[in-house]
């Protein structure tokens, strides 16, 4: 174990105690993997949302892990500005929030200091990306993260009138569990399978004696049918085993079979194969919903492959142990078989909220007969004049680590940069006031943030970004120019929600573009904006397209989206004329997002920045509110 790790607060919200649950269950959850992880590198702060909590009361039921109470009030102030649970290094500028980004970074600090715990960095899963996409885009982990925490919550505080049916998102969790699994290098493991079933004949299987249920320590095998390959190969990287050669080695008509006519894998846990922090975020959450739902005497043969998550991830060296510290008592449920099927509740009543709407009849199809069809309307493509096409920083005399080229680019890819960061400073230093604060967005390297919070020490500066290393690269820079005004949140969009004066985003991807104008609209703050990557663009939870209503009247989903894919065309390899088309309907999907500004009382221009060697990939949003 390392001893020259910095300490770090963690601070979790604490509304109630119900059973063996704080509640919210993102606090569970982050106790339950501190607990797995037997991490004690963190400082734990309650929150309490309430005046009516005693130290003593918190204290007495969280077993040997030490927590202190703190006001709201009593935050770092960069703490205060985003939704918990959060971590900061003491006395830090540097904030991490959200679940996901929180539960990563205790899980890289606990194999960081003690690189024996292999098993505690393979929570990350491959690659390292479990819950990294954030829940905006990514359904699974919005399902994960926020959706079935809130729905459990809810289900365990309505009445018993309303708690009759299961939640609509654990269906979709026993759906998710019925689906194939998409594994890395899946295609030799389904081969594996199909010998299994050919096969048919009796394996060595590791099976969990109580120690090893326990503490993780030993294994007893025994020979009995295989139950599944899926199972053999997720208990054997549990236990650090390798997975028989017998199973291994393929046959040669097993090689010769298309992949097209190989079995599918089944779930052994909620991602796949491989138990993940995914099964840790869940089993506090479907732990509490099992629970209630036994007490209520409901029967749960509509979750046959629930029941059989719960129980596998019992078996998992480590887990009792975790939820004996954290006063879980694990159900023992049985072996469910499915009812017959006039008793099972309809999956179909459960709607995929970002289904795509139904196939519009009156469709037309490709860029010129969608941009015709708005022109017939009167909707043409326009762009407000720069308001200062010449102006620009003083790049040979500030210092080195201001400039993009710091961030690790090519010299070409950092003149666009500067000629970019030109068009949005510009812009932010005519709205700004002293004593502003200033939100860089999607702030990557902080390339934009640097320069304000160098430009303008008057202003506090906030970088938020999803992505550590980037940040990371930033808070480098920041360092070397002493920098006093600027502050540093990992984060997804929606964990930020201080106040601010003014928004500001350099190639906010996609429908992060609407997400930070969505942010700024809110707060009443001014935007500058330049999206990027159009074909990204597709309805979410939150957003849908066309934004305004005025393009909503003419122009179905579908047609905004051929819009949307063909406004990345504008690449000066294109011919030009293609190009021209990219470029209008780059600035139609961009008028439609103004557009749904100004009906929320905006004032907002469309700009293309200048000099036009930058301009043909990027337009410019200038929103005030009115």
């Amino acid at each position: 174990m390392k001893d020259s790790v910095a300490e770090e607060h963690l601070y979790l919200d604490f509304s109630h105690q119900y059973r063996d649950s704080i509640f919210p269950l993102h606090t569970s959850v982050s106790l339950f993997l501190l607990s797995y992880c037997d991490c004690k590198l963190f400082k734990v702060f309650l929150v309490p949302t309430g005046e009516d909590v005693g130290a003593q009361f918190v204290t007495k039921n969280l077993g040997d892990l030490e927590v202190h109470l703190i006001s709201r009030c009593q935050l770092p102030v960069v703490v205060q500005s985003c939704c918990l649970p959060a971590v900061v290094v003491k006395d830090g500028k540097f904030c991490r929030a959200g679940l996901s980004v929180v539960l990563r970074h205790i899980i890289q600090k606990t194999y960081k200091a003690d690189p024996s715990k292999k098993d505690v960095l393979e929570l990350l899963g491959f690659k390292e990306t479990c819950l990294k996409a954030c829940a905006e885009v990514s359904q699974w982990t919005r399902l994960c993260e926020i959706s079935i925490p809130l729905a459990v919550e809810g289900f365990l505080t309505a009445s018993p009138e309303h708690c009759q049916t299961i939640p609509r998102d654990i269906l979709k969790l026993e759906r998710k569990l019925g689906e194939p699994v998409r594994v890395h290098n899946d295609d030799k493991i389904r081969r594996q399978k199909l010998q299994q079933q050919k096969a048919g004949a009796k394996a060595a299987v590791p099976v969990l004696g109580k120690e090893a249920r326990e503490e993780g320590k030993t294994v007893e095998m025994h020979e009995h049918p295989l139950p599944s390959l899926e199972l053999s190969i997720a208990f054997s990287k549990l236990l650090v085993q390798e997975v028989s050669d017998a199973v291994s080695r393929e046959a040669p008509h097993i090689r010769r079979t298309k992949t097209s006519d190989l079995p599918v894998l089944d779930h052994v846990f909620a991602e796949g194969l491989y138990f993940t922090l995914a099964d840790i975020v869940l089993l506090p959450c479907i732990h509490q919903f099992l629970v209630t739902s036994k007490k209520q005497g409901k029967n749960l043969v509509n979750l046959p492959l629930i029941s059989s998550w719960y129980r596998r991830v019992q078996e998992v060296p480590g887990v009792k142990k975790a939820a004996g510290k954290c006063h879980m008592e694990f159900l023992q449920l049985p072996e469910l078989k499915s009812a017959p099927e006039e008793q099972l509740q309809d999956f179909s009543s459960v709607p995929d909220e970002l289904e795509e709407e139904n196939e519009d009849s009156h469709f037309i199809g490709g860029p010129r007969p969608t941009m015709t069809k708005l022109m017939e309307n009167g909707i043409e493509a326009k762009f407000a004049p720069h308001p200062c096409p010449s102006w620009t920083l003083d790049w040979t005399n500030l210092p080195s680590a201001v400039s993009p080229g710091e961030g690790k680019m090519s010299r070409d890819r950092a003149l666009r940069k500067q000629q970019q960061l030109n068009n949005l400073v510009a812009v932010v230093t005519k709205l700004a006031k002293p004593g502003d604060v200033i939100v860089d967005f999607c702030s990557g390297g902080g390339h934009v943030g640097i320069v304000l919070a160098h430009m303008m020490p008057s202003c506090q500066v906030i970088l938020i970004e999803n992505k550590e290393l980037s940040l990371m690269r930033a808070k480098d820079r920041s360092d070397e120019l002493g920098l006093n005004n600027i502050w540093f949140i990992q984060a997804n969009l929606d964990y930020f929600n201080g106040t601010f004066n003014i928004g500001v985003a350099l190639h906010a991807c996609g429908v992060a573009t609407d997400m930070v104008m969505e942010h700024c609209i809110k707060a009443r703050a001014a935007f500058v904006i330049s999206p990027c990557c159009y074909g990204f663009i597709q309805n979410t939870v939150k957003f849908k397209y066309p934004r305004s209503h005025q393009f909503k009247e003419i122009l179905s989903y579908k047609e905004h989206m051929i819009l949307c894919r063909f406004a990345d065309q504008t690449a000066v390899q294109l011919p030009p004329e293609r190009r021209l088309i990219g470029k209008q309907c780059m600035g139609l999907v961009d008028l439609d997002r103004a557009w749904a500004a100004e009906e929320r009382s905006y004032s907002v221009q469309v700009i293309s920045m200048e000099p036009e060697s930058c301009s043909p990939k990027n337009n410019m949003f200038v929103g005030v509110p009115t």
